[in-house]
């Protein structure tokens, strides 16, 4: 069957699309090269060597280090931009193997390819070819010239329309000739009809999601043809392609964890997609996506013109030579937002161990929920980087596994409440061992984001009931030494150590659990006599202990080797993402916290690098901060600004991001710190649109390391006071909802 079909105002001449989208980002008047600072690029494909061992993959991870990401929140992709053949591999977020008792894993969903004709011999050489991700855009462009033709690729996951869309255009008509495929990661069977192509299956296991994936092929001029499950295009002007998938996952046990088969849906958002230009399309995807980015600017400094100019790839080669890119650092930062924003979206799944990207089935550690540090340290920046939204699929996963999780800890335990282990799926399944302590971290997660966004109903809803179920788990399972004091049961410091009672990991979760349980309990105005049975818990935990070295211990033993540079730092939980530790009210253990960190020293993993860069902001070490994250970007980044543990896991780029915001603003004592971890590296910049706890939104510049101005902001807050710390001075505020107000150092009387 041949067809012949219009693609809405398709404009084939590649010339100023850009001019009609919103102008770029926030930045300053007159900045020079700011696109600049938002750009990764490259000036050839992706290569990736064939036939090699899945271990080596997952190790080298020679997918993951050069492939740009694109993503909706529920859709994912990664391009590999050759010129001969383009291939795209694509993820759908529901997309799992597994059940209520095992973990599982996320799935590869497929792959598409676009061969073209004539560019079998091309090289770049001498092409001028380019890829970028405009991370300000979320737009992928790839652009190369072959024998004196100029092509152009424009591709982006639009979260509005909730699908993929790629045009291809040249500046010569009928300059495209080749063929479409996509490929079933799970051996499906695929069949092309008309413009469309798609395969659908279902998986293995007791649930066995259904599952399909479609793409809708639309041309300028020429023609195509569909055939043997491919479709063949022939002297088209140009193409725009547009790809969905889906299962029939549904979040609620009740349900059987399923609902209708996702065929329909998916027909229907093509077909939507289809009836719009593609300019259309474009336009309303950067403003959607522009509506969460552009909130938070960010300035560290200048980068030369010359290092400016580099692709990303030299970038990071220069910075390993030492040679300074605040920019870099900077892009970092966003990169990380423009990540949080592609892989979790209201309505969708959370970030898992890759975002949404995933390239195997059987991937390194299950790309799972790991929650003994992971899923929650992909969300510690998600509200101070001004991103609120993108929290809730945390909170609705949490949601929707406790009925599955009670059952289990019941099972295993005879408790109520609940507890995990540290590999978790979609249906509540989890393997690896029992770490009692997960489920009270994965809470405070969820108290934080309620912290920052003082929304009752979420709390009452989301957070409350899960707090409430975990305070009954260690009512339960905490154990009253003979000096009345309340320990954990025996389990491990994850991922290491003995099996021992009171491990300052369950201990300080516990701590924070009450802590934030009794304010939320307050807030809400219910359950006033559990609320007076878990603040005496509270007062009866066994609380941080310093050992003989000076270190703050990780056992209630003293059984700390200083020798021990595990990855792991659980037992600073306390210090950071906690409120327990802290330099300013407790000195003498925020000094412990030190020795134990200077133990830990400063190597191991690209996510245990990001944690210790957190860690030494909250304790006001900025310069030992700054000096982690030059070794994060110098050891633990790929050139598509990926992290690296190895092999790739998002909590490193999540984590990052997350010193940078602590670096700059704190305010988990109840007080909005002001720059208390700026490095000497940073001495002159400005930051506009951090979050503070308590509903506060915060801009700032400074120069030769001191502040020269700041502006408060009321944003969710309910009329009250707050005090504004800045070196040794504060400034107490009344500040309504909407109000505002500005702060020049002079307003920062000094402490009584």
């Amino acid at each position: 069957m041949e067809t012949t079909t219009k693609i809405g105002q398709l404009t084939i001449v590649v010339t100023a699309l850009l001019s009609i989208l919103p102008a770029c980002g926030t930045a300053a008047a007159g900045e020079q090269n700011a696109p600049l600072k938002r750009v990764l690029w490259a000036d050839k494909p992706v290569v990736i060597l064939p036939n090699q061992p899945k271990p080596i993959k997952y190790f080298q991870h020679l997918w993951g280090s050069s492939v740009y990401p694109l993503g909706n929140g529920r859709l994912g992709c990664t391009v590999y931009g050759g010129m001969a053949e383009e291939h795209i591999q694509f993820n759908e977020d529901t997309l799992w193997i597994g059940d209520e008792e095992n973990t599982g894993a996320y799935q590869n969903f497929g792959d598409m390819f676009i061969t073209l004709e004539g560019h079998a011999d091309a090289s770049p050489a001498g092409s001028k070819y380019r890829r970028e991700l405009d991370i300000e855009k979320a737009l992928h462009t790839i652009s190369y010239e072959l024998a004196g033709v100029r092509y152009r690729r424009e591709y982006f996951a639009c979260h509005p329309a909730n699908v993929l869309v790629f045009r291809l255009t040249a500046d010569k008509n009928g300059a495209y000739t080749g063929t479409i495929s996509l490929k079933d990661a799970h051996q499906g069977d695929t069949n092309a009809v008309g413009n469309t192509i798609a395969f659908s299956g279902a998986l293995g296991g007791k649930i066995g999601l259904n599952y399909e994936a479609r793409t809708l092929v639309l041309n300028e001029g020429g023609s195509i043809t569909a055939t043997n499950g491919i479709i063949s295009f022939k002297a088209c002007d140009g193409l725009v392609i547009l790809l969905d998938a889906g299962t029939d996952y549904l979040n609620q046990r009740d349900k059987g964890w399923k609902q209708q088969h996702p065929r329909r849906r998916i027909s229907e958002r093509l077909a939507e997609a289809s009836k719009r230009s593609f300019d259309d399309l474009l336009a309303e995807h950067v403003k959607d996506y522009q509506h969460l980015f552009n909130r938070v600017t960010l300035e560290l400094g200048a980068t030369d013109a010359e290092t400016r100019n580099l692709t990303t790839a030299d970038r990071l080669s220069a910075y390993r030579q030492n040679k300074p890119d605040p920019d870099i650092e900077e892009t970092l930062f966003q990169h990380a937002r423009y990540l949080m924003i592609s892989s979790s979206r209201p309505g969708d799944m959370p970030a898992t161990l890759q975002g949404v990207w995933n390239t195997y089935n059987n991937p390194p550690w299950r790309s799972d929920y790991h929650t003994d540090v992971n899923v929650e340290m992909n969300y510690w920046f998600v509200d101070q980087a001004n991103l609120s939204e993108c929290f809730l699929p945390l909170a609705e996963w949490v949601n929707s596994i406790r009925d599955v999780r009670r059952e289990a800890t019941r099972k295993e335990f005879n408790v109520r409440g609940w507890a995990t282990r540290s590999e978790n799926g979609i249906f509540g399944g989890a393997t690896y061992h029992w770490v009692p302590g997960d489920a009270s971290w994965a809470a405070q997660n969820l108290w934080d984001h309620y912290a920052f966004t003082q929304d009752k109903e979420y709390l009452r809803t989301r957070a409350y009931p899960v707090m409430k179920e975990l305070c009954e788990y260690w009512e339960d399972s905490l154990r009253a030494r003979p000096d009345g004091k309340l320990v954990s049961p025996k389990s491990q410091s994850p991922e290491h150590g003995p099996f021992a009672e009171g491990n300052s990991y369950e201990q300080q979760l516990a701590w924070d659990l009450f802590s934030n349980f009794i304010e939320a309990s307050e807030a809400l105005g219910v359950d006033p006599e559990y609320r007076a049975k878990v603040a005496d818990m509270k007062n009866r935990l066994l609380g941080p202990q310093i050992g003989k070295w000076g270190q703050l211990q990780e056992w209630a033993e003293d059984l700390d080797d200083p020798k021990d540079q595990h990855r792991h730092l659980s037992h600073l939980i306390a210090v950071h993402p906690g409120r327990q530790i802290s330099p300013l009210p407790t000195p003498q253990l925020a000094e412990a916290a030190k020795v134990s960190m200077n133990a830990r020293g400063d190597g191991a993993t690209g996510w245990s690098k990001a944690w210790k860069i957190c860690i030494w902001a909250r304790l006001q070490d900025g310069d030992r901060a700054y000096k982690l994250i030059g070794e994060f970007i110098k050891g633990n980044v790929y050139p598509n600004l990926w992290g690296y543990h190895p092999p790739f896991q998002i909590d490193c780029n999540f984590g990052y991001a997350a010193g940078v915001c602590e670096m700059l603003v704190q305010s988990h004592l109840g007080t909005i710190h002001l720059l208390p971890a700026l490095p000497k590296a940073w001495p002159t910049g400005k930051v506009k649109g951090l979050r503070a706890r308590g509903g506060y939104e915060v801009d700032m510049e400074w120069k030769d390391g001191a502040l020269t101005q700041a502006v408060v902001r009321g944003i969710f807050n309910e009329p009250g006071k707050v005090a504004v710390r800045c070196g040794k001075g504060t400034s107490k505020l009344t500040l309504d909802k909407g109000q505002s107000r500005m702060l020049r150092p002079g307003d920062f009387g000094a402490e009584k």
